[in-house]
Parts: structure tokens; sequence; C-alpha cells
């Protein structure tokens, strides 16, 4: 006789699994494979070539010059990200009145495509020209329009890059920190107007900051491993008609044209994918470790 409750959860689960293994167990377990054999032009190599790929990739200035690029990408932006956040959803959690309107105005473009995002930073605020919001804001102030995307002495291409990835996603982050903020007892607040604790940056410090330590553990986490994973605004907003500029190439982007480039190299390519992959994983539980992510707080 059938156990209805397992075949129950099979019938609903089992969609999702299969679709899981097919189109992300599979893959990541054939390009470990790929990894170690010379694959180019095919994914179906029959060269084993142990761990030379890894070598190459390790080897490789274009490699470690976009770690070089993640790395300055990620100071710049979950910095920003985590103050930014925090700060929307103070404001927020104060408000009055339209709390529900305000929330979804502040949360409205991260469910915008990043695609759509980049090409509007890209052809309406930095695109370069004297009637690009960027360089009309500069002309109220009679400053010269700035080539943007494609200036690297200074490299104002970060500043594209870095607004554009903040604005797609503090909402998000925000609403993480709400919700934190919602589930702080009002009494801790209640017993310090009591205890005639001063207000404002203090009971910031004391209360709020520390009840909030999982939350913003929490989103640390998720800010650097979106980061690492950046490719839609820099292929979107520096890439033209197939180009891509040897400049500002985070680990994502050099790695598509690795694989999927001129060569095709699908081998060196796993191995750069299994590279960033444990490189992800080793500073997200070093990450954890060092925050005290998912241990108690007395």
């Amino acid at each position: 006789m059938l156990d209805r409750p397992a075949v129950a959860f099979w019938v609903f689960a089992g969609p999702f699994t299969a679709g899981l293994a097919l189109f992300t167990v599979v893959p990541v377990l054939w390009s470990v494979y790929l990894s170690f054999f010379d694959a180019r032009n095919t994914v179906a190599p029959t060269t084993f070539v142990g761990l030379r790929n890894y070598t190459d990739m390790l080897t490789s200035p274009a490699f470690l010059d976009s770690l070089l690029t993640f790395t300055v990408f990620a100071a710049c932006t979950v910095p920003l990200m985590f103050a930014g956040s925090l700060a929307l959803a103070l404001l927020l959690h104060r408000a009055r009145w339209a709390q529900p309107v305000l929330r979804s105005v502040y949360f409205l473009p991260a469910a915008c495509s990043y695609v759509a995002a980049s090409l509007i930073w890209k052809l309406s605020i930095f695109n370069g020209v004297r009637f690009g919001l960027a360089n009309t804001v500069l002309g109220w102030f009679g400053a010269e329009p700035v080539a943007w995307l494609s200036v690297t002495d200074p490299p104002w291409y970060w500043l594209a890059l870095v607004t554009v990835r903040l604005w797609l996603q503090v909402g998000f982050y925000m609403l993480i920190f709400l919700a934190g903020l919602q589930r702080v007892p009002r009494e801790l607040y209640e017993a310090a107007w009591v205890d005639g604790a001063a207000t404002g940056w203090s009971t910031f410090r004391h209360i709020t900051l520390p009840q909030l330590h999982a939350t913003s553990a929490a989103v640390l986490l998720l800010n650097l491993v979106a980061a690492y994973q950046a490719f839609d605004e820099f292929y979107n907003l520096l890439g033209t008609d197939g180009y891509y500029p040897p400049y500002a190439r985070p680990p994502l982007v050099y790695l598509y044209f690795t694989a999927l480039g001129a060569g095709q190299d699908f081998g060196r390519g796993s191995a750069g994918a299994v590279i960033l992959a444990l490189l992800i994983a080793l500073a997200t539980m070093a990450q954890g470790r060092f925050l005290g992510f998912g241990r108690s707080r007395a």
C-alpha cells in the first residue's frame, strides 16, 4: 500500500528536485569533470590533463586581475550597501504614515532587470555626451562633460558600476534589516528610557545594533556572495557589440569570454569556475566565523 504522505511529498517536490538535478547538479558536476580535460571547442573531451587547467588559471595575469577587480567592487559596494540599507530601514521603521507605500517604493528597483537598469545607466545617465544626466548636472556647475565609461585615468566607470548595484539591491537588504528591527523588543528601549539612557546614537549603538547582529551578518554574507557573482552590470555597461575593454573584468566576465569566446576553452573556464566557487565558499565560511553567524548570543 502506498504511503500517501510520501506520495504527496514527491508529487509536490518531485518536479522541483528533478529540475534542480537536471539544471544545477548535473551541470556543476560536468563542469568539475571538464576542468581536468583539454576541452577546447568540445564538451565531450578525451584528453586528460590533470591539474594543468587549474595551474594555468592560477598563474594567469588576466584571471588574477579579475579577482582584483572583484576586490575593488566588493570594497566599494558591500560597506555602502550595508550602511545605506540599514539607514533606510531605520528611517522607514520610524515612519508614522505611508510605511507600506514607502516600503514598496524603496523595494521596487529590486524587481528591475539588471540588464534594463544597466542600459538605463549607460544610455541615459552616464552616456558620456553633453545631454546625459550626469554631464547635465556637471554642466550646471560649469564643468566639462566626462566620458564616464571609457576613461581609465581616473576610472570614472566605477561610479556607474557601484551606483547601479546600489540602486538595484539596497531596497532588498532594507527589507531584511526592517524585519530585524521589528523583532527588537520594545521593552529594551523602554527600560533604557526609564534608566535615563540617552537616546539617538547611544541607543542605536548599545541596543539596536547588538540586536541586529544576526541580521547584519546575513546581509554582509549575501552582499559578498553577490559581489563575487557580478556580471550583468559589468557586461552591459562596459561591453559594446561583443567587445569588452581589457579593464574592469570581474571573474564571471573573464570566465564567460574564456569559455564562450573565440577559443571556447571549456576546460580552463570550468577550472576557473571551480576556483571561484571555492573562493566564495572559503570567504563565506571565514566571514561567518568572524561574525559569529549562527551562534547564539547571550
